[in-house]
């Protein structure tokens, strides 16, 4: 009974843990396409500018207590900024429960958290950060030493097979339409993703998110543009189709297989 007990303590602490750094992406979302993400200390809100108390800052909790607005203001505050904590809180209870508190689930979570922040930047700006991809390939590469699915040929077939891959796509794009297709950062994305989870990885990125992209982004253009010009970010799919083989690609594979 008392295991019971404190493995479930465990399960309530990895989540807040989970809130918490979900409410620092938060802030790397917003401050990261402005480049005031070392410019500013406190957070505040954006309509009045006021500075944010720190019991107003309380993942998810706040936005409850606070009816989804500014305390001062009373403008009305994002429901994304709870929903990407809780999306960061039920992504730390989903490592633990698969990896344990290993090394490994810890290099997960953050590789993880840094697709949550691509998601929400490439959704509102059109635009990957090279702050997050340039330092982010190497750091990826080095990180996969220390899981034990993967080998270092496998890592640095994954950059190569990542960044190759789609660059072959944007250049055959560009000759046939005269237009850039593919963005550089969906490029340098990809070949982050596959330092860390290999060629085999990429390759079941590349199809989830081909698969997921055709399905929402489709109807969308469509909707908004029948000509077939209206843009689709294609990081979050790359980034969702990445976190899917964290949990189930290896499944999914062997499934196909065998």
């Amino acid at each position: 009974m008392m295991a019971m007990m404190m493995e479930l303590v465990l399960y309530v602490y990895v989540f807040i843990f989970g809130l918490c750094i979900g409410s620092f992406l938060n802030v790397c979302i917003y401050r990261l396409p402005e480049g005031t993400f070392f410019k500013k200390q406190r957070s505040e809100c954006p309509a009045c500018g006021k500075m944010i108390r720190f019991y107003d800052n309380i993942p998810v909790l706040s936005y409850l207590i606070l009816r989804g607005r500014c305390r001062y203001c009373k403008s009305a505050i994002s429901i994304r900024y709870p929903l990407v904590e809780l999306i960061t809180g039920v992504s730390a209870f989903s490592i633990y429960m698969k990896f344990g508190l290993t090394l490994e689930g810890l290099i997960y979570f953050v590789f993880i958290a840094t697709l949550i922040v691509v998601i929400y930047i490439d959704i509102d700006h059109r635009i990957i950060p090279n702050a997050i991809t340039y330092p982010g390939i190497p750091i990826c590469f080095i990180a996969s030493f220390f899981l034990t699915s993967i080998t270092m040929k496998e890592s640095v077939i994954g950059v190569i097979a990542g960044g190759g891959s789609l660059l072959s796509v944007a250049w055959v794009y560009r000759l046939i339409t005269k237009r850039e297709g593919m963005g550089g950062g969906d490029i340098k994305l990809l070949a982050m993703i596959g330092g860390l989870i290999g060629w085999k990885g990429v390759i079941f990125t590349i199809y989830t998110a081909s698969v997921a992209g055709t399905i929402v982004g489709l109807p969308v253009i469509l909707l908004k543009n029948k000509n077939f010009r209206f843009k689709i970010p294609f990081g979050p799919f790359l980034s969702m189709g990445a976190i899917s083989y964290i949990f189930f690609g290896e499944a999914v594979i062997k499934w196909y297989l065998y």
